[in-house]
């Protein structure tokens, strides 16, 4: 089990495809080798989409600083997808050596939410994808749109929705990932604010932060 080094991930990490918190449920695909082309087309996850709740929101950096040779936080919800598995220009991730941070994605209204997906591509142990996603309303009298490394985030108005842990426990560690995060109502809950809370795969090297791809927000019809 890793070791967590900032209050939001004070949490177990819980096993793949597994229910977290009522009826949500985090499904992994995991492509490798030549099944790894920049479609990411996934067994069971949905292909990232060019035009979803998330295309127009503000994505903002609250904890962690991002690494200058990637792109930008807004990179992640603009339906840009890397072409090949080793293209930090076209992936978001936190600084070399960091312990990863937190970003905040703002839709700018409440919208009944279906699906989070979030994708990465990575030849080694920056595939991987470890993170907890929290959401709110914003209603809150506590709420904080920004609450610290060392702040958890539900005693700030702040729910969490999942626990995503990638890391394959055999087999190959790098590789192409998507990830995606329902409910069997086909409904999250109604939220304005995602809060993604996230750490390295590994601290053997610098080199842990994962490269994030893609998020991307379905909001139910």
């Amino acid at each position: 089990m890793m070791k967590m080094r900032h209050a939001g991930f004070a949490i177990v990490l819980l096993s793949l495809s597994t229910t977290v918190v009522s009826q949500v449920k985090v499904t992994v695909d995991h492509n490798t080798g030549n099944a790894a082309t920049r479609d990411f087309k996934f067994k069971n996850v949905p292909s990232p989409a060019k035009d979803d709740a998330a295309t127009k929101a503000k994505l903002t950096l609250v904890v962690g600083r991002r690494d200058p040779n990637g792109a930008s936080l807004g990179g992640l919800a603009d339906g840009l997808l890397p072409s090949h598995e080793d293209q930090p220009g076209a992936n978001f991730f936190f600084e070399a050596g960091s312990d990863g941070g937190r970003f905040v994605i703002d839709l700018d209204a409440v919208i009944d939410i279906a699906q989070v997906n979030t994708y990465s591509w990575h030849p080694n142990s920056r595939g991987p994808q470890v993170y907890n996603l929290f959401a709110s309303d914003g209603t809150d009298a506590k709420f904080d749109p920004g609450p610290d490394a060392n702040t958890d985030p539900r005693a700030r108005g702040w729910k969490l929705i999942a626990t995503v842990d990638t890391r394959p426990k055999l087999g190959e560690i790098g590789g192409q990932y998507g990830v995606s995060i329902s409910d069997a109502n086909n409904t999250l809950g109604k939220f304005r604010y995602l809060l993604f809370d996230c750490v390295p795969t590994e601290i053997d090297d610098p080199f842990g932060n994962t490269f994030y791809s893609e998020v991307d927000v379905v909001a139910k019809k």
